[in-house]
């Protein structure tokens, strides 16, 4: 954990001070759409390490009012649709495993991203309630 989280946090830093909360509403927020989906798992995709230096990342967009489902799809596509992760797939399964699995994954990410937003909306759970506090 040492040698990972420094640098995260280094990186966190200067995200949450380089990129305006207004930028990150514009690309990630309530009106995002298809962009904020694709930023999500574009940005975990080139992620590198282990699950628990996404939280950090999660916090930030949280804080920045990054839309719950792309925090969501962003977290799980951290865990399943990394390139470095994909790569080692490739040369130890296939990559016709590689490429069906992630065939798979893909739409379950953002299904899960969007029904973790409905839930939430329908039993008042968001951000003033406590739950996802930072």
């Amino acid at each position: 954990m040492l040698s990972v989280l420094p640098p995260i946090m280094i990186i966190l830093g200067l995200i949450d001070v380089w990129i305006s909360r207004e930028s990150m509403m514009k690309l990630m927020g309530e009106k995002s759409g298809l962009l904020g989906i694709f930023i999500s798992i574009l940005i975990a995709s080139f992620a590198a390490g282990p699950m628990y230096a996404a939280f950090p990342f999660a916090s930030v967009l949280l804080k920045k009012d990054v839309k719950l489902s792309n925090v969501i799809i962003f977290m799980n596509a951290w865990c399943v649709i990394k390139i470095s992760t994909l790569l080692f797939e490739i040369g130890g399964l296939g990559y016709k495993f590689t490429l069906f699995r992630l065939l798979i994954d893909l739409p379950g990410v953002i299904i899960m991203g969007y029904l973790v937003e409905y839930l939430s909306k329908n039993f008042n759970l968001n951000k003033k309630d406590g739950l996802f506090k930072n």
